[in-house]
């Protein structure tokens, strides 16, 4: 039987386009193989109605509202490759079989790729950050690093100066200039040049950010700066187009959130760039309802 659309990626955009599916009664398959993009961070928060919650908690009770929906089906599988074209699409899964569907909907996240500094890993999610609205708070002032890795470190400093005392860590990946200077100068931000070779301290202890040279400082969290990749093969095999973004390239859709092969829809992260439940769950819930209606007005 052909779906209506098989979404690709249950996390917060997936789930939201198929509640909106699923309730215009259309038949839905979701593959995902459970390894959400913030699976690293023990607590979700700034989501309204749910601040604190663990983000696996949040997903287990979409995914179980949703199951309600006798049109929903979940599939614990990867999408391996996609063949067809709209209302003729083929996703092959991981399990070696094949799902046809008149829609297909990308929503599988971002893989973050750390910089290679010995200590980062480890501390994914914990004591290395990316997002002060996610984090920030907990953290409660004090020092504060920003490892820069784009230009675009000049502008995330300022802002993170509001949560605690920052210090930018160039990494020989910037050079400031003069505006910049005075930008940070202006928010209260320390510059410190230099080569970060590694990251150390305990759990629950402030970190230490050791550099080339020997010395080293210390801070209560490091924000880092990761890139991002689209965590399937599948748009460069079906040549989607891209766009740049600060955190990387990401998938180019039209108002109604459809790619470059026509329907085929995008969403989330890949899809907007910034990370955030909310942006992502509205994010889903804007792409399954312009899905639906391209399934009724063909030129939609």
């Amino acid at each position: 039987m052909t779906e209506d659309a098989v979404i690709i990626g249950g996390g917060f955009a997936g789930l939201s386009a198929a509640m909106q599916l699923a309730r215009a009664r259309r038949r839905v398959t979701i593959l995902d193989t459970g390894a959400p993009r913030n699976r690293f961070a023990s607590h979700s928060h700034g989501v309204l109605a749910m601040d604190g919650r663990p983000g696996a908690d949040i997903l287990a009770t979409a995914r179980a509202q949703l199951a309600t929906y006798d049109t929903v089906t979940f599939r614990p599988v990867e999408a391996t490759k996609l063949d067809g074209d709209i209302d003729a699409f083929r996703v092959a899964t991981s399990d070696g079989e094949e799902i046809a569907g008149r829609r297909v909907l990308l929503a599988t996240g971002f893989e973050d790729v750390l910089p290679t500094i010995p200590g980062l890993s480890e501390r994914w999610g914990r004591t290395v950050l990316h997002c002060p609205y996610c984090h920030g708070y907990e953290i409660d002032r004090g020092p504060l690093g920003l490892l820069a890795r784009t230009a675009d470190a000049i502008r995330l400093a300022a802002i993170i100066a509001d949560w605690g005392d920052v210090t930018l860590f160039t990494n020989e990946a910037i050079e400031p200039d003069a505006a910049a200077i005075a930008l940070l100068e202006q928010r209260g931000v320390n510059i410190r040049s230099g080569r970060v070779l590694a990251v150390d301290g305990r759990e629950g202890e402030p970190l230490s950010v050791q550099f080339d040279g020997g010395s080293a400082a210390v801070v209560k969290a490091l924000f880092v700066m990761p890139e991002s990749r689209v965590r399937s093969a599948i748009p460069h095999e079906r040549d989607l187009a891209f766009r740049e973004s600060p955190i990387g390239q990401i998938i180019a859709t039209d108002e109604g959130r459809q790619t470059s092969l026509p329907g085929l829809y995008a969403a989330g992260d890949i899809a907007l760039g910034p990370a955030n439940i909310t942006f992502a769950s509205a994010d889903g819930v804007k792409a399954g309802v312009m899905l639906h209606h391209s399934l009724i007005l063909p030129a939609h």
